[in-house]
């Protein structure tokens, strides 16, 4: 296979932060109806831990709720980001389409290694057409781990990648890429922090970037 190049989703190719706000106080607003929360959506405290499995964020947010309250908590969340995205409320970081078409023209192959939900991930993909270029999806929920460096490495052996890039906004994405042998970017975004995208092989402002480093990178190869 020729070069691979792997993103993340949220926070990389989809700005997540515009549909996060609406489904939160949605998923409050349920809980405040059933006398299960009492005060405003805890938006700001969920943007600290942006990016890391659903489990994990209602274990944050909801510390005091048991298990099976946990449970259908996320599955109301998921069942709200998928209207606002089926709805378009949400937005694809500006030149993803034009990244995807240049780097599918060139013969490259585009994947999605994200850690949102299969069903979330799939709305993304649908309402914006994203398989015209992308190979496969894969999310963290189709892995026992919960570590984006094995969901990256099932990619790397299902299509026999021998080198290629990793492209997202957090340390998983950058930790991922170099435990498979591939060139991370980090994307200095939304919800990137300085320290974690300073462990990144490339650092990049804008969507456009990504394509100079994939031509720089695969000529030297």
């Amino acid at each position: 296979m020729k070069h691979a190049v792997i993103f993340d989703m949220d926070g990389t190719l989809f700005r997540t932060d515009l549909i996060l706000e609406l489904a939160l106080d949605e998923t409050f607003e349920h809980l405040q109806k059933n006398g299960e929360w009492d005060g405003p959506t805890p938006i700001d405290e969920y943007r600290k831990i942006m990016g890391v499995p659903l489990p994990v964020v209602w274990k944050t947010l909801l510390p005091r709720h048991d298990e099976q309250t946990r449970e259908e908590v996320d599955a109301y969340f998921l069942t709200r980001l998928i209207k606002n995205i089926e709805n378009g409320n949400g937005a694809l970081y500006p030149g993803v389409l034009e990244l995807f078409e240049q780097l599918y023209q060139m013969g490259h192959s585009i994947f999605v290694a994200s850690n949102g939900l299969v069903d979330c991930l799939q709305a993304i993909v649908t309402h914006y057409e994203l398989d015209r270029w992308i190979t496969a999806t894969y999310s963290i929920q189709q892995i026992d781990t919960l570590d984006k460096a094995d969901l990256v490495a099932g990619i790397v052996k299902k299509y026999e990648i021998q080198d290629g890039f990793v492209v997202g906004d957090r340390l998983s994405d950058i930790s991922a890429a170099r435990a498979n042998g591939l060139i991370s970017i980090g994307c200095r975004f939304d919800f990137a922090q300085e320290t974690e995208l300073k462990e990144a092989d490339y650092i990049v402002n804008h969507l456009s970037e990504v394509l100079d480093i994939v031509l720089k990178e695969t000529v030297s190869l």
